[in-house]
């Protein structure tokens, strides 16, 4: 019989990320399918604390607790994973692929003996486990299963819903773990000033901007500077994500105006990057192939263009606004700025 672990980690409150209870659903639901066994490691500085989040989901619960676990240390999460899969005796592990567990638990499989698999997207099978990941940028889906144990698996974000049982009062083993001597120290953190974070995985919505909002308009000038303050008003008024199209991103290199706040780290499509929010919004952009494959994720997608016959028209999106995209936002940002007044 499979015995199945669940690995999830807390933030600095010692409050479990919304990955990690993602995974324990798809945990839960994999265990139940299987009649297996199911447990859930917790390493955070407080794991009883984080525990409660998790009473009533009927599960095993260990935990590893102090504040050598409060912040992220390859070190120390590493070990604290090692003994966790150690006290569950488990075959399977399922971690969040986060910031977090993502650089580890290669490290942890390996001292373990184990196989590891990333990106997963989905878990299948009745009598042995098949799991799902995409190959090729997204383009390419392949249903994939191990007889070699332990297995890990790292589930991508957005791919199950989120545990949401009711918190009390839960029953937690603590676990000991030898910490190896530190070598880095964490001093203190450094957060963007306010506003100019502009990728926000967990928004419910995605804005994309495309190279249109850097061309001549309609008076035959180029607006950039305008262009960006409407695009960050917009940001900072709906709290959206930011992502961009490659032509945009790529423009600074090629002598043309740009968006300043705009990096390769908010490209959508051809590096891969497939997110994963409800809605998407799509300005003036065409709705190329690359584009669109990075929006196969998105539940809602709605895109403005002054062309109607570009390809978001041709069934990539569910709602077309064929119109000038410096009206509609600038006209959005009243109404936002209207309703927080």
């Amino acid at each position: 019989m499979e015995s199945i672990l669940v690995l999830t980690h807390g933030n600095e409150a010692s409050a479990l990320t919304k990955a990690s209870l993602e995974a324990v659903a798809a945990g839960m639901g994999l265990a139940s399918r299987l009649g297996a066994p199911l447990s859930i490691g917790i390493v955070a500085a407080d794991g009883s604390a984080a525990a409660s989040a998790l009473a009533s989901a009927g599960a095993r619960l260990l935990a590893v607790s102090g504040a050598a676990f409060a912040q992220p240390r390859y070190a120390t999460d590493a070990a604290a994973c090692q003994a966790l899969c150690r006290a569950a005796r488990a075959s399977i592990v399922l971690a969040p692929e986060s910031a977090r567990f993502a650089r580890v638990m290669a490290g942890v499989a390996h001292r373990l003996g184990g196989f590891i698999d990333t990106h997963i997207t989905a878990l299948g099978g009745a009598e042995h486990v098949e799991v799902t990941r995409w190959f090729y940028r997204q383009r390419v889906e392949a249903v994939l299963s191990r007889a070699a144990r332990p297995w890990f698996l790292l589930l991508d974000a957005g791919t199950h819903a989120a545990f949401a049982g009711a918190p009390g009062s839960a029953q937690t083993e603590q676990v000991a773990v030898e910490l190896p001597a530190p070598h880095t120290t964490v001093t203190g953190l450094r957060a963007p000033q306010q506003g100019a974070q502009t990728i926000r995985p967990d928004a419910g919505l995605l804005f994309v901007a495309g190279a249109g909002w850097t061309k001549k308009q309609a008076d035959g000038q180029v607006h950039t500077s305008e262009a960006g303050q409407i695009i960050l008003e917009f940001l900072r008024g709906s709290g959206a994500s930011l992502g961009s199209s490659k032509s945009l991103v790529d423009q600074g290199s090629e002598g043309q105006p740009v968006l300043p706040f705009l990096t390769h780290l908010n490209q959508v499509g051809q590096t891969g990057a497939t997110p994963r929010h409800p809605k998407g919004l799509s300005t003036c952009c065409h709705g190329e192939e690359p584009h669109v494959v990075g929006w196969r994720f998105i539940g809602e997608r709605r895109a403005i263009s002054l062309d109607p016959n570009c390809g978001w028209t041709r069934g990539k999106a569910d709602v077309v606004y064929v119109a000038d995209a410096f009206q509609v936002m600038t006209k959005v940002n009243a109404l936002l700025a209207a309703r927080k007044a």
